[in-house]
């Protein structure tokens, strides 16, 4: 059986939770024997050949922007369109502006929902005439989110494969795109889901929201968790040093590192935590820079920002020595998250976290027990829910120690590739 993993790339900036699940799932499901690949969408993923993934880019961020706004280039020659579609190019167009918010894009996502009848068919053809290649044709086409449904119905009339779309935080992309075009957006994603064979959501959480926005049958929604490589945590030891908080997410304000920022504030002030520290990572996009210049103003003023890293690197190589730093980890997010893939990796390293009791994280810690949660989702609510842990070591290393052993024994990605490998093959009607 072959599978074609279709990924919205982001450019490599970021810690994006999409990008890293996709890579992780196409390389361990080569890992169990599927013929897979990963196939690159609008900007390069970050990933890098070790998922898997060919090296073209489809539907290049450059050149959707420019079929959507000029029509003259819906119609340019293919040696054109390459110029534009180089790696290089596309991630320093991603480095200097915003090719992922909801704000900008919204004329382009209903675009591109609307799929063979929208504006960038071109792309759309150019991608199945590929995939239609004898070595590339698969049998089940997998969509990292319901965004990319637009081309279900070609690509199935093209190839005659099944396909897969995976359900995963889309519902705070489309709900901000603000003007009309999220009821759109909506109508048109709830009419197209007959062009798919299998939903598969992150967490029984976002498995009924979607259900309920797109009014899918119980059975048309299957839950596979999302699952990390797990090489590599089990070495990782409890940190010993001063108390640290560590942050691993988009440095953003949707993630609420303003709020943690405020929490560690306070909890600096207190007698007994004058040593705390504050560890960020997770990266950055173009749009991010004021936010974060902003949040570095207000540490200096404070002065604390010498207490404070914003650390550059987050390979698994560099997670794995910041997991070893740090006591405890909040990313105190303001939307309601269909998956917390930093809650995993967290719970893998045996650091327990501090989370709002909003979206997927009571579901999350519900399993694992590596975690505390807190309501309402403000910086006194976050205060108040990690103090205990910093002021207790031995609590946090019993909490993180019950969460390092249940991540290993329930998220492992290898289960999550198996799963996923036995619905797309239940689709093909094969013997698992």
């Amino acid at each position: 059986m072959r599978i074609a993993q279709l990924t919205p790339g982001a450019g490599g900036g970021f810690y994006c939770e999409n990008c890293l699940r996709d890579g992780a799932l196409v390389r361990a499901m080569g890992k169990i024997g599927h013929d897979i690949v990963l196939v690159p969408m609008y900007l390069p993923t970050g990933i890098g050949s070790t998922a898997g993934g060919t090296e073209r880019v489809f539907y290049g961020g450059i050149n959707v922007y420019l079929q959507q706004k000029l029509g003259l280039f819906r119609h340019t020659p293919r040696w054109l369109d390459r110029l534009f579609d180089s790696p290089r190019l596309l991630g320093w167009a991603a480095s200097r502006a915003s090719m992922t918010s909801s704000a900008d894009l919204a004329d382009t996502t209903i675009s591109m929902l609307k799929g063979e009848e929208g504006r960038q068919v071109k792309e759309l053809k150019r991608l199945v005439q590929w995939l239609d290649l004898p070595d590339n044709r698969p049998d089940v086409v997998v969509l990292s989110n319901v965004m990319l449904i637009g081309l279900a119905r070609f690509i199935k009339e093209r190839l005659g494969a099944k396909v897969v779309c995976l359900l995963q935080d889309e519902a705070d992309f489309l709900d901000t795109l603000g003007e009309g075009f999220a009821a759109q957006a909506w109508e048109i994603i709830a009419r197209r889901c007959i062009d798919v064979d299998c939903f598969v959501s992150v967490s029984e959480y976002y498995a009924g929201v979607m259900r309920k926005r797109l009014g899918l049958e119980s059975d048309r929604v299957r839950v596979v968790y999302t699952g990390i490589d797990l090489d590599g945590y089990a070495a990782v030891s409890p940190w010993q040093g001063a108390p640290a908080i560590g942050f691993l997410s988009q440095m953003c304000d949707v993630k609420g590192l303003d709020v943690l920022v405020d929490a560690f504030l306070q909890l600096k002030s207190k007698e007994g935590l004058e040593d705390l520290q504050l560890r960020i990572a997770g990266g950055q996009s173009a749009a991010d820079e004021r936010f974060i210049t902003a949040l570095k103003s207000k540490l200096e003023a404070a002065g604390v920002l010498s207490s404070v890293d914003f650390l550059k690197e987050f390979d698994k190589a560099a997670k794995l020595e910041f997991f070893g730093s740090i006591s405890v980890l909040c990313v105190p997010e303001k939307n309601s998250p269909a998956y917390g893939l930093y809650v995993l990796e967290a719970g893998a390293a045996a650091v327990p976290v501090v989370q709002p009791e909003i979206g997927v994280f009571a579901e999350l810690i519900d399993i694992t027990g590596g975690g505390r949660l807190y309501l309402p989702n403000t910086v006194k609510g976050l205060v108040s829910a990690v103090e205990p842990l910093l002021r207790d070591p031995e609590m946090a290393r019993q909490v993180g120690a019950i969460g390092r052993e249940n991540v290993f024994k329930k998220f492992d990605i290898d289960c999550s590739a198996t799963e996923l490998a036995n619905i797309s093959t239940e689709l093909c009607g094969e013997k698992k």
